[in-house]
């Protein structure tokens, strides 16, 4: 991110037409790409589904180990637990049932499973110890039982409109950038042609811009 809008910003206020090009065709490449994983998602519904299932599962076993995923998955489970169910936390060695677990832990779920009540005024971080060993019935009363990945196709079904309207704004941004890039490539290159032109002539005969005085002097790319 840092790289693109270096070389957006740079290469507009240095009109350096070698660092525009590199920007708008690292913008074309992005949208290419967006657009691209846009239709295998739709194509291979069912595959994608499978594979972000496997990443989620994966983020599940490293839980503990990574101090940024741990809380990225904390802010995910706020309505929901796990990736199918709150028993899938059982494949993280802090959280696994096996009797010789010596964790604190074991057979739990983490804090972030626990459903909070509004009159609650003391938390309970405990409250998701031994969940896996109970019923979804009686576990329903203090965690959430349904996993994330149901939980976050059913809003993206339920909110099919706002992602689609999230998705056509960033694109439609995308596409200004990439127009406007490319504007100023022509410009840069027009003034340049007309500094050419103006060498042998007068400075009252020289073809002048609003934008771009012909005396303004660019520098010109290797």
């Amino acid at each position: 991110m840092f790289l693109i809008t270096f070389l957006g910003c740079f290469g507009a206020l240095r009109n350096t037409t070698c660092l525009l090009k590199m920007f708008l065709g690292i913008l074309v490449l992005i949208l290419l790409l967006q657009i691209a994983a846009g239709v295998v998602a739709y194509v291979f519904t069912d595959m994608v589904m499978e594979r972000t299932e496997q990443l989620m599962m994966k983020a599940i076993v490293q839980y503990r180990e990574d101090r940024d995923l741990q809380n990225a998955i904390d802010f995910i489970q706020k309505k929901c637990c796990g990736v199918q169910t709150y028993k899938d936390w059982s494949h993280n060695v802090y959280f696994d049932c096996s009797e010789d677990n010596p964790s604190l832990e074991m057979c739990g779920v983490p804090f972030s499973c626990c459903v909070q009540l509004q009159n609650q005024t003391v938390l309970n971080t405990m409250c998701g110890y031994g969940m896996q060993q109970q019923d979804q019935s009686l576990a329903a009363l203090d965690v959430f039982t349904v996993g994330c990945l149901e939980r976050i196709v059913s809003w993206a079904k339920n909110n099919l409109l706002l992602v689609a309207g999230l998705t056509a704004g960033l694109l439609l941004l995308e596409v200004c950038m990439i127009a406007l890039a490319a504007a100023q490539i022509s410009w840069i290159k027009k003034v340049r042609g007309r500094e050419k032109d103006n060498v042998d002539r007068p400075q009252w005969d020289r073809k002048d811009s609003l934008w771009y005085p012909a005396f303004a002097n660019f520098d010109e790319d290797e």
